[in-house]
């Protein structure tokens, strides 16, 4: 029998609750740094220690935070079904809780890239990514984020995963981000579709189940509920 396929579409709040500060609330990064100072190409161009800086402060968060419940809970899906988690963070949350196929969207906090060829991505082992930092090119290092104004290159793998889902569950964003709020739109007319979110969000797609939780109340609740079907 082919087991059902999940995919599980999760934004900044499911790792707000591992104490990881999100970009957009009152309190966001947002508040702190102006975008186009940290994360765009231009600012990295004009001011590549700032936008060092920021990065190894974001870095050195995630490697001190740890997975809660709900990555946890995500992680249990996988003995009944086949499961599929599309991130639009950057830290390893998912990873490290368990999860065995995770896509990020919007690149990985702990690898950097090279400057002249995107395929030469390499692991940063520590906090800090250091100015004079090569790839095997000889250029400099610059985070494995993807910026303001630069193409999402897994876009479309990940639509075809959800393209593919008998069910889809969507974490902790505001779909307000985009493209990758988009992303919504691929999943099948049958897929089941449940959002779980402390705030209401607006949802651009009809037939979405809307939970109003957290994530690391609301995921576990629901993934015992699958998991007894």
């Amino acid at each position: 029998m082919t087991r059902e396929r999940i995919v599980v579409f999760t934004g900044a709040g499911i790792s707000a609750e591992s104490g990881l500060r999100t970009f957009r609330d009152g309190d966001g990064l947002w508040e702190q740094y102006h975008v186009e100072d940290v994360a765009t190409p231009e600012a990295w161009r004009r001011d590549m220690d700032l936008v060092l800086r920021f990065y190894d402060e974001r870095r050195s968060q995630v490697l001190a935070a740890h997975p809660n419940a709900a990555h946890r809970a995500l992680v249990d899906l996988e003995k009944r079904y086949t499961v599929d988690v599309i991130t639009q963070n950057i830290d390893d949350l998912h990873e490290r809780a368990g999860s065995t196929s995770v896509l990020h969207l919007h690149g990985e906090i702990l690898k950097a890239r090279s400057t002249v060829d995107p395929s030469l991505i390499t692991r940063i082992n520590g906090p800090s990514l250091q100015r004079g930092a090569k790839c095997p090119l000889g250029s400099q290092l610059r985070p494995h984020i993807v910026w303001f104004g630069e193409a999402v290159p897994m876009l479309e793998k990940a639509a075809a995963i959800i393209s593919k889902a008998d069910r889809l569950m969507v974490i902790g964003t505001s779909l307000n981000v985009y493209p990758a709020a988009s992303l919504i739109h691929h999943a099948p007319q049958r897929a089941r579709l449940v959002l779980i979110d402390p705030k209401p969000v607006p949802v651009a797609r009809k037939g979405f189940h809307c939970l109003e939780a957290t994530a690391a109340a609301g995921v576990p609740a629901l993934v015992a509920e699958w998991l007894a079907e």
